[in-house]
């Protein structure tokens, strides 16, 4: 097995330029000799040169999506401005605040720098760079249009990116409310019911049946607690787990969650946009049908919706015209459906599929405005119930010693 060689440190400089002007930036050599070396061939005397260490804070941090979206949005600008691809990378580069991005950039860099493609440097960064991104870059390359596909995939990561913001938001604050209704409830059983227990124990009289339930659940959560805790928690974790490793489970939720009241519409709309998103992109580049839908299947977030992409893939490869077979998976809205059909008389199937892609996104961010509009007053009226119930189960018991009296 081959060792890869280590990774020539970073090393940040200051110095002077031919005017002498205080200069300053980084760059990667193997050693500080080499570095200054390279800095007087730039016509730069070093000043200061050291040998960059990564914080424990940053060293770690993840590369998102969006950083990818923004790197290839930068890249396709530089490219249409007529910068150098090489040139654009160091740009890129310096201006990256996140140390692996930078690091990924750079890794590109070296590939291209090398004489290899600019698709095949990118596939060898899958963890980033997914098989639609580097298809794309590969048939603008061969098309001699790099710059224009290097946009339209920006432009499309970009909008795939905010419309997973948005069902991410829209699904935050169900769960939002559930968090904020038990821990409030925690806090009043551990904390507050005793109070009013150690009151009522004087009374000697009988307490009201809702009462006494309140007062039997706290002294259980206050002698549990620890333990529900720790089985929340282990819950949690073991669900996760099981998501990630178990497709059956996972496709599973994804059917509930479609049929689930009011998130279930959103991630419908959602799923039909990013199928009309991606497929507009993919065929606008070039890719033939039969090979776009293999993209867009894995591109939809919901195994409904790829089982009929991989449906529609295998009827429109035996002859059938792709809005005929949509209708015949039934999962398709009518409008998808007609679009798509003018688009296909027309020949002007990617700007309709842009088109539909564009009101179902623009249906999405109505629908997460009107949730979290609508979960605003939920959220008070859940906490008002779950503190307004153990409210009165704590004073029932003096209403009722009050009517006696």
């Amino acid at each position: 097995m081959a060792i890869k060689p280590a990774k020539p440190p970073t090393f940040a400089w200051e110095g002077t330029d031919k005017k002498g002007n205080l200069v300053r930036g980084e760059l990667t050599a193997l050693s500080p000799a080499l570095a200054k070396a390279y800095l007087r061939k730039q016509g730069v005397t070093s000043v200061k040169i050291k040998k960059k260490t990564t914080s424990i804070f940053n060293k770690g941090k993840k590369i998102k999506p969006l950083a990818v979206a923004l790197f290839t949005r930068q890249l396709a600008t530089m490219m249409k401005a007529g910068v150098p691809l090489l040139q654009s990378f160091d740009i890129i580069a310096e201006g990256v605040d996140n140390p692996n991005m930078r690091r990924l950039v750079e890794d590109v860099k070296q590939d291209v720098a090398a004489g290899n493609s600019l698709a095949s440097s990118v596939r060898k960064h899958p963890l980033y760079f997914d098989e639609l991104y580097c298809n794309l870059v590969d048939a603008g390359e061969q098309a001699g249009a790099l710059e224009t596909l290097l946009d339209r995939i920006a432009t499309y990561k970009e909008k795939t990116e905010a419309l997973k913001a948005k069902i991410k938001k829209a699904m935050t604050y169900p769960a939002a409310v559930l968090v904020v209704a038990f821990i409030v409830s925690g806090i009043l059983l551990i904390k507050v019911v005793p109070q009013f227990q150690s009151v009522f124990a004087g009374f000697g009289a009988e307490l009201p049946a809702f009462t006494q339930m309140v007062i039997d659940l706290s002294n259980a959560l206050q002698e549990w607690w620890l333990i529900v805790l720790v089985f929340l928690c282990a819950f949690f974790f073991a669900f996760r787990h099981v998501y990630r490793t178990s497709k059956p489970v996972r496709d599973t939720i994804d059917r509930a969650l479609l049929k689930a009241p009011i998130v279930g519409g959103i991630l419908y709309k959602s799923a039909v946009a990013r199928y009309a998103r991606t497929l507009s992109t993919t065929f606008a580049a070039g890719v033939p049908l039969v090979d776009a839908l293999d993209s867009v299947a894995g591109a939809t977030g919901n195994v409904v919706f790829k089982n009929a992409v991989n449906t529609i893939k295998q009827d429109v490869s035996t002859g059938t015209q792709l809005n005929v077979s949509m209708r015949s998976v039934a999962i398709f809205p009518s409008m998808a459906i007609q679009m798509t059909a003018i688009g296909e008389e027309s020949g002007a199937l990617d700007e309709m599929l842009e088109k539909v892609a564009t009101y179902y996104e623009a249906e999405v961010d109505n629908a997460v405005d009107s949730l979290t509009s609508l979960m605003e007053p939920m959220i008070m009226t859940v906490l008002g119930v779950v503190v307004g119930g153990l409210v009165i189960a704590m004073y029932l018991p003096i209403f009722k010693l009050g009517a006696i009296v």
